[in-house]
């Protein structure tokens, strides 16, 4: 089959939307990395489901069967494939659409589960304002499967990936994977995949095991094209040195992480805290993710972080054609930049409020050398952590004044650092969207502008729109805010990226947050 013609036919949007099986096939036999994660296919003279970009040799298509997601496959009866590695692929997109509450309950499941958290299905749903009952019924329409049978898949491919990658004992990768116990882990993996987790470790296709000694690597998939110059740019504009730096020439990112342990044992911190280091390798799709070894016990949640920070899991076929619409050149796979840890970019949201993107970085950089804990690296540019809300909901507020941040903005930053510190504000991808901003835009100094970018960053909220942000207007040409807002219609639910595509024509103008 000619490849070329088959990527001229169906496109990820088409065949989510419920094409024919053939499309999906055809699909699989160019294996288009546009489809990676849109969809599975199992296969059944294997008992193995794969992602659509496996290189094994092509299965017959009276053999194959087709699913929305990992969990229905593995409901079905068959286990991943250890080669093509489905927990490897880039996750949901958040659409506009009736499935939209479904799709964000199972970011806030991913997101539980990433961070080795109990799940409770009622507090999921009192958080999207529905009943629980409601939730189950709109969550198995969804994506075909029950609320916990999507729990115990992402837990699965999660300790799946850190069993081949890491050299982690398999009781840590119990834990990490939120299993109470090593028993009940075991009985759960060899249920679904017929193996032990010893076991899957002796058949990792030929591959060395991982180093115990050396930083572990892991690895993340992402639907293509995808701006990464776009991305890598604008963390390079907002690096603070100490906390990160970005190498463009390798395509490389490093920065300081500090992570909360989900359920820490007796004895140990209640903070891990260490390095990482991404670098794109754009012909695979994927970004290398390399980590200190002190965060492996919460690599779940690191590859959390990483997967919002770089928005890996958007779909271009379904953004790009509305970016189009944008009045200046398009760039295919732009991302909605996001962010490693929720605090640091309210804070640098809050700090850039009224000045350029130079002066707010400026006033960050103060904030961590007077507030940031110290911290030992492999990299002589990676000293320190950003500040914690504890530190700053704590500080001296004339002593926040005399680093050169004015009254009302140290107001505004401590009220945000105590409702954060406190547990109140939650500031991630699985955080309820509509109560967030209204707590937001309740604390002293944060208005609709600030929210909405703690939002868009923070949240991961893709049609989040600064509608008085300066760089916007001038980008457009206006300081009509009415007439804009009007304009941006064309581009929901995507304003989110409309307005990163904005910031890259123009300067660093004031108004635009670090």
């Amino acid at each position: 089959m000619d490849s070329a013609a088959v990527i001229a036919g169906p496109t990820p949007a088409t065949v989510a939307a419920g094409t024919p099986d053939d499309a999906r096939y055809a699909a699989l036999a160019a294996r288009d990395p546009r489809f990676d994660g849109r969809f599975f296919v199992g296969v059944t003279s294997t008992g193995i489901y794969c992602r659509p970009v496996c290189r094994v040799r092509l299965p017959q298509q009276r053999n194959c069967r087709f699913f929305h997601h990992a969990a229905a496959a593995e409901q079905a009866g068959f286990r991943p494939c250890l080669r093509c590695r489905p927990e490897l692929a880039p996750g949901l997109s958040l659409t506009d659409s009736s499935q939209v509450l479904a799709r964000h309950a199972a970011q806030m499941l991913s997101q539980a589960v990433a961070e080795g958290r109990p799940v409770a299905l009622p507090e999921v749903a009192a958080r999207l304002g529905v009943t629980d009952r409601h939730l189950r019924r709109i969550f198995q329409e969804a994506h075909g499967v029950a609320p916990m049978d999507f729990i115990t898949t992402q837990r699965l491919l999660l300790a799946k990936q850190l069993l081949t990658d890491t050299p982690l004992p398999v009781t840590q990768v119990a834990l990490a994977s939120g299993y109470a116990s090593v028993r009940r882990f075991n009985a759960a993996f060899a249920e679904r995949y017929r193996l032990s987790p010893s076991a899957l470790r002796r058949e990792r296709s030929g591959d060395a095991p991982p180093d115990a000694a050396a930083a572990p690597v892991l690895r993340l998939a992402y639907r293509p094209p995808y701006d990464v110059d776009g991305v890598l740019r604008f963390f390079a504009q907002r690096a603070v040195p100490g906390v990160e730096a970005v190498d463009l020439p390798t395509l490389t990112l490093r920065r300081t992480l500090a992570m909360q342990r989900g359920t820490p044992a007796d004895g140990a911190p209640a903070m891990a805290t260490g390095w990482i280091s991404l670098r794109f390798v754009p012909d695979r799709h994927e970004l290398q993710l390399t980590l200190a070894p002190a965060l492996m016990p919460v690599a779940g949640a690191v590859l959390q972080r990483v997967r919002q920070a770089m928005d890996t899991d958007a779909d271009p076929s379904l953004i790009d054609p509305v970016m189009a619409l944008l009045p200046m050149p398009p760039v295919p796979g732009i991302r909605l930049v996001g962010s490693f840890d929720g605090f640091e970019t309210a804070m640098r949201v809050v700090l850039g409020q009224q000045v350029t993107v130079a002066a707010a970085r400026t006033l960050t950089r103060r904030l961590t050398e007077r507030y940031g804990e110290p911290i030992d690296t492999p990299f002589a540019d990676l000293t320190r952590l950003a500040p914690t809300a504890q530190a700053i909901a704590e500080a001296d507020p004339e002593t926040l004044g005399k680093l050169g941040i004015v009254r009302q903005r140290v107001r505004a930053l401590q009220a945000l650092a105590a409702e954060v510190h406190a547990g109140r504000i939650q500031l991630h991808r699985g955080a309820p969207l509509a109560a967030t901003l209204d707590a937001l835009r309740a604390l002293p100094g944060i208005g609709d502008w600030t929210a909405q970018l703690i939002a868009m960053r923070a949240l991961a909220w893709p049609d989040a729109f600064p509608s008085t942000d300066i760089g916007l207007l001038n980008a457009l040409g206006t300081r009509d805010v009415a007439a804009v807002l009007a304009q941006a219609e064309a581009w929901r639910p995507w304003r989110g990226y409309a307005v990163i595509r904005l910031w890259q024509g123009m300067p660093h103008a004031a108004g635009e947050p670090t």
